[in-house]
């Protein structure tokens, strides 16, 4: 995709959600965002991806207005990209702020379970330190960087 076809849906962006939220006074268009457009190469049409807040009843009463507010929403593109010709705009229901959604509550609730499983599971390992050998690794570990410290001391004073 040319960078003048990125600008163009960019600004068809703008447009179209400049004038949803001054121009259309529906009752039935919710909270709507517009989150990204597609135009053809050739300029003639451009789906406007919209993602709308609430139940699927309201989706589509929104979906519906927006369809029937297309000639005014057109005009808002017409007047602001000044272009030979202005593409026909069609509204798609974009899905994605619905599939994060749900996908955020499944990590939340694996996330809980598995906290609630690695709880009871952390407390018997817990008991049991007695003499891990990770623990002697962990330690050594340190004493290394002592000693390694103690050496260039040795190293200083043999060159001074």
């Amino acid at each position: 995709m040319g960078h003048r076809l990125l600008r163009i849906n960019e600004r068809i962006k703008e447009s179209v959600s400049a004038a949803i939220v001054e121009r259309l006074k529906d009752p039935r268009v919710g909270f709507v965002t517009v989150t990204g457009v597609e135009t053809s190469t050739d300029l003639r049409h451009a789906k406007v991806f919209v993602s709308v807040l609430g139940t699927a009843k309201e989706r589509d009463a929104t979906l519906e207005a927006l369809q029937q507010a297309r000639g005014v929403l057109q005009a808002s593109i017409t007047t602001g990209l000044r272009l030979k010709r202005t593409p026909q705009i069609e509204f798609v229901y974009d899905p994605t702020s619905v599939n994060a959604q749900r996908i955020e509550s499944l990590i939340r609730r694996e996330a809980a379970e598995l906290e609630a499983r690695g709880g009871a599971a952390g407390e018997s390992e817990a008991e049991g330190d007695g003499g891990e050998p990770g623990e002697g690794a962990h330690d050594s570990g340190e004493g290394a960087d002592e000693g390694d410290a103690d050496a260039h001391d040795g190293e200083r004073e043999a060159g001074a």
